[in-house]
């Protein structure tokens, strides 16, 4: 006998946290080795993530049925958001629950890209380091350096947060004034020409639009300060990998540390040649807690609309 619930496709996987609360109220469809077209039809709701294209084909062939997709993530530009608001489906992502997460990672590429740690893993696993010397991998230092923050959402905040111990000089770059959160966070708003002209390390943490695409594009990167460190933990697009790649091997900046990238999975070989570059393999919110709680935000967004009601993060 057919289940009568309505079904729900989950187009890859979510954790059990937000899996067991749609298997509790709803058919869910988890096959992921048939076609994504093939399993939507007649579907109430999709479960996506950033590596699962959602566009106009895709939601005719879900139908009339289909009233949400929530993304497993806090960035949405995997979705054809006009598409979606033409046939009526909400579009939810998972705000918050991963800002913590990201925040530390971006940190964390700001420590190791100064500090050359990938370098010095390598030259270890290698057999290439033969004892301490005096002028061996001199990095920088965070402590007291400049810090710039494009973008001060609630990832960029929770840096600047994170950052108040080592005593950096925050300054920040965002498309509208926030006074109050700037205050809060002791950091100075300046255009981004400033920003890029002034800090020791920069860090990105805006959307991907068409507007912010290759945001960090040739014109920038020869805006910046001498020996400046580039971390990316937002989205890949935000950068012009070719023109970060001659910067680096120019010796223009000292070094980058990278959580995304322009056609994941898909890592630039000129990237991959350069050993002052970190790397890694978008795990901004790859921790136990964050993935769990973006399992059950996304759950309880489609468990809202399916049952009549707002969805609680909207995009």
């Amino acid at each position: 006998m057919a289940d009568p619930r309505p079904r729900v496709v989950i187009a890859r996987y979510i954790p059990e946290a937000g899996r067991s609360l749609l298997a509790e109220r709803f058919e869910l469809d988890e096959d992921g080795s048939a076609e994504l077209s093939e399993r939507v039809v007649g579907a109430a709701a999709i479960v996506a993530d950033p590596t699962v294209p959602v566009d106009g084909a895709l939601l005719d062939a879900a139908g009339d049925p289909l009233r949400i997709v929530a993304n497993f993530a806090v960035g949405y530009d995997n979705i054809e958001l006009d598409a979606c608001r033409e046939r009526s489906v909400i579009v939810t992502n998972t705000p918050d629950v991963l800002t913590n997460a990201t925040a530390e990672l971006a940190l964390a590429l700001m420590l190791a890209a100064g500090r050359r740690l990938g370098e010095g893993e390598r030259m270890v696993r290698a057999g290439r380091w033969h004892g301490w010397g005096p002028g061996q991998l001199l990095g920088r230092e965070l402590s007291g350096s400049v810090v710039g923050i494009v973008g001060l959402g609630r990832i960029g905040s929770r840096v600047a947060e994170l950052l108040h111990p080592f005593g950096v000089t925050l300054l920040c770059a965002t498309r509208s004034p926030k006074p109050d959160e700037e205050a809060r966070l002791g950091a100075e708003r300046v255009t981004l020409e400033d920003l890029l002209g002034r800090a020791d390390f920069v860090t990105l943490h805006v959307p991907l639009s068409p507007e912010t695409r290759h945001l960090i594009d040739e014109a920038a990167l020869r805006r910046m300060k001498p020996g400046a460190v580039l971390v990316n933990t937002a989205r890949g697009g935000l950068v012009d990998s070719a023109a970060l790649a001659r910067a680096l091997r120019e010796g223009r900046l000292f070094a980058a540390g990278l959580d995304v990238y322009e056609h994941e999975p898909l890592v630039p070989a000129e990237l991959l040649e350069l050993e002052h570059v970190v790397l890694a393999p978008h795990i901004g919110s790859a921790t136990t807690t964050a993935r769990d709680g973006m399992a059950r935000l996304a759950a309880e967004n489609v468990i809202a609309v399916l049952e009549g009601r707002a969805p609680i993060t909207p995009v």
